[in-house]
């Protein structure tokens, strides 16, 4: 398949739309990976994978080029990227930043799937990923209210003094 410039742009176009969207909600939830971040990722997974196809083009004798392993290398670097944006927190209760590295997993996700020509499945997953933000958020907030009221069985044991004595 021959990607011509036209779709170059075209593919360049929808993603950073796509990824504008994914970051201004973030942006507006004042995360670390706002705007700039999402449209960065985006824009830089779709062209590698554009430059991966394209390798097919340039070298149609090589038998070794495999534009899928680009794709791989992306979400590999992504996780990198997105394990700094994951920080441990002081309190017992874990860490921050999962939602910020897993948003950037998901816009270079949608780099690669753009850049491969599937518009589609892109923009579904982005309504999905928006869902996620509105819709999930929404339920995941009653759940911890909810659970805050009425704590597990297991939350309230560790909060008991010890009485010295080991059960087994």
């Amino acid at each position: 398949m021959v990607i011509t410039h036209e779709e170059v742009l075209i593919r360049l176009l929808i993603i950073t739309v796509l990824t504008m969207l994914i970051g201004m909600e973030r942006e507006y939830r004042n995360k670390p990976a706002g705007l700039r971040t999402n449209v960065m990722v985006g824009i830089g997974s779709t062209l590698m994978t554009i430059a991966s196809i394209k390798a097919l083009e340039l070298f149609p004798e090589s038998k070794t080029v495999d534009p899928t392993r680009i794709a791989a290398q992306i979400i590999t670097g992504i996780g990198f990227i997105g394990a700094g944006a994951i920080l441990r927190t002081e309190s017992k209760s874990g860490v921050v930043g999962l939602t910020t590295a897993a948003t950037l997993w998901v816009v270079s996700g949608l780099g690669i799937a753009v850049g491969m020509g599937m518009y589609y499945e892109a923009v579904l997953a982005t309504g999905f990923v928006f869902l996620t933000f509105f819709v999930i958020s929404r339920f995941v907030y009653t759940i911890r209210k909810w659970a805050t009221a009425n704590p597990p069985k297991e939350l309230l044991e560790e909060r008991l003094p010890h009485s010295g004595t080991r059960e087994h």
